[in-house]
């Protein structure tokens, strides 16, 4: 809940208790309608409402608040569960109210500019919009960010929307907001429009190594890699004086598969611990022992006594090659510090490789029980063991971990979740439930536990209307979350709403580019007969993680 809305809730509640104080003592007449109660009464409603997960019941109560109370707080609070609730009416009604309490907000417009584009009014949202991208600073345009990704009913219609702002000159004359609105066509899957404002930023701004950045992820996106690469190629000599340059190249070097080139981007200009251990990962994951064996033997050499993090750093490093005993050993010397935790867990990991598990159980128990250290610490050696017994496949080992942990830190939130992740692998969606729901006794808003459970109940079982329910609370409180918004689409699919879940699920990949994501769109897709496009998403989720659990079931489901 906002913070001014709490304390207009608690001058409510204030009044109330006055209202209650004053009819103790003798009076004359009371007015037969109480402002106060008028406006608490369907204030607490809607809340209860809302904590239910019943945003359209909310949105109504929210409305007869907000008129009753006057308050721009809530009648702020109101229209954004209008808008998430789809109430078109209560929503305009709210906002005519905002406007006549002195509405011009960047919220205030963004909320406008949504509801036109809801009812398919493009020319009134561009106008709102383009207020929005004359303010100044970052928060105008970024607002329009928001809004054509989460507002819009479909991509077509913010692609639309997009080509009138940048035909008429209104997006605001920074590289930033110009990459970013770029990237948006990008993610909304527009390749023209895209190249559009790519010609326009090379226009604007000649010569800005940024600007090749935008073109080689429209190349990437266009499936032309090789021409992506030329780009990169072209501006990586000028990046070794810039690190947050240097990082987007190596990134989009990443991205594009290419692991050497990303860690010979990284490579160039000054080095430190950072820029160390982003190199180790990229050529251990290329699997590219010579260089990674090159690289230790560099940070060998500087020091004959480097400090914690460099200890640390480099038993991270003979770890990646595989050279466990001189891993154990750096870690084993981490004198102490904010670097000694990190380099016990890493050491008892360590163990487990080397088959001495019998001593990297030992390790994990000394931490638990050991008193001096932080309670962080203590419970994080309940998390690795659990994980190690997990990789064992010893279940029992993995469920009495989480059991001693909880008897050492009852109800942690921390290990309560990861318990609950663990029965779902296990399929005991009971018992994950049961876990999650403790969770929210203990954190009624935690926003992880309502998306993972209400997620849970709309993949695993049939109680779609309850998984509706838990997700829309996540919503209320997260509306642009992608995990979030996927777990919406994916209930009104198994709800039968397909068209309501593809366009949720187009916002959530929008909103990041994820396996999971492209799974479900790619099944929604094909319920929906548009198999080809069902099998491009299918692609881009075995490009980003071939092994996601989703992925895997959709290419069982639709194999002939």
């Amino acid at each position: 809940m906002q913070a001014p809305l709490r304390l207009f809730i608690s001058a409510v509640l204030l009044l109330l208790a006055s209202a209650f104080s004053a009819s103790a003592a003798p009076a004359a007449k009371v007015p037969t309608a109480d402002p106060v109660i008028e406006t608490l009464e369907p204030l607490m409603a809607a809340e209860f409402a809302l904590q239910a997960g019943r945003l359209e019941e909310a949105s109504r109560w929210y409305l007869q608040a907000a008129l009753a109370a006057d308050d721009e707080a809530l009648t702020e609070r109101a229209t954004r569960i209008a808008l998430l609730s789809r109430d078109d009416e209560s929503a305009a009604r709210l906002l005519e109210l905002w406007r006549s309490q002195g509405g011009n907000s960047v919220n205030f417009l963004g909320a406008e500019a949504s509801l036109a584009l809801r009812r398919g009014d493009e020319r009134k949202a561009q106008r709102f919009l383009v207020q929005l991208l004359g303010m100044p600073g970052d928060e105008g345009w970024r607002q329009v960010l928001g809004v054509m990704i989460a507002g819009a009913r479909d991509p077509a219609q913010s692609s639309r929307v997009l080509e009138g702002l940048v035909r008429r000159g209104s997006i605001p004359p920074t590289l930033q907001a110009w990459l970013a609105f770029g990237g948006l066509a990008q993610r909304l899957e527009q390749p023209e429009l895209a190249e559009r404002i790519v010609a326009e930023v090379l226009k604007r701004f000649p010569g800005e190594p940024r600007v090749a950045l935008l073109r080689v992820s429209q190349l990437r996106e266009a499936r032309r890699p090789d021409e992506a690469r030329e780009v990169l190629a072209s501006i990586a000599e000028r990046a070794g004086d810039d690190d947050e340059l240097r990082l987007a190249i190596a990134y989009e070097y990443d991205t594009l598969g290419d692991l050497a080139a990303a860690e010979a981007t990284l490579a160039r200009g000054e080095q430190d611990d950072q820029t160390y251990g982003l190199r180790a990962s990229l050529l251990a994951r290329a699997k590219d022992n010579a260089a990674l064996l090159a690289l230790y033997e560099e940070l060998r050499a500087r020091g004959q006594v480097p400090d914690p993090r460099r200890r640390l750093l480099l038993g991270q490093v003979a770890e990646f090659l595989k050279r466990y005993d001189e891993a154990l050993n750096w870690y084993q010397g981490v004198p102490g510090g904010a670097q000694r935790v990190p380099a016990m867990l890493r050491s008892a990991n360590v163990l487990h490789e080397l088959d001495r598990a019998d001593e990297a159980f030992a390790q994990l128990r000394e931490m638990q029980a050991d008193a001096s250290t932080t309670d962080t610490a203590r419970r994080d050696a309940y998390l690795l063991e659990a994980s190690l017994h997990e990789r064992d496949e010893d279940a029992a080992a993995e469920k009495d971990a989480f059991s001693r942990g909880l008897a050492a830190f009852p109800d942690d939130l921390e290990i309560l979740y990861a318990r609950a992740l663990s029965w779902e692998r296990g399929d005991d969606i009971p018992r994950a439930e049961a876990d999650l729901r403790r969770i929210l006794v203990i954190d009624p808003e935690s926003v992880a536990a309502l998306n993972a459970l209400g997620y849970t109940l709309a993949d695993r079982t049939d109680r779609y209307q309850e998984a509706l329910e838990l997700i829309n609370r996540a919503r209320a409180a997260e509306p642009d979350n992608a995990a979030i918004t996927d777990s919406y689409g994916w209930v009104l699919y198994r709800l039968g709403r397909n068209d309501e879940a593809l366009v949720a699920l187009r916002q959530a990949f929008a909103l990041q580019k994820d396996a999971e994501i492209a799974a479900h769109l790619a099944e929604v897709l094909w319920e929906l007969g548009r198999h080809d496009e069902a099998r491009k998403y299918l692609e881009e989720a075995e490009r980003i993680d071939p092994d996601n659990r989703a992925l895997k079931r959709v290419q069982e489901m639709i194999a002939p």
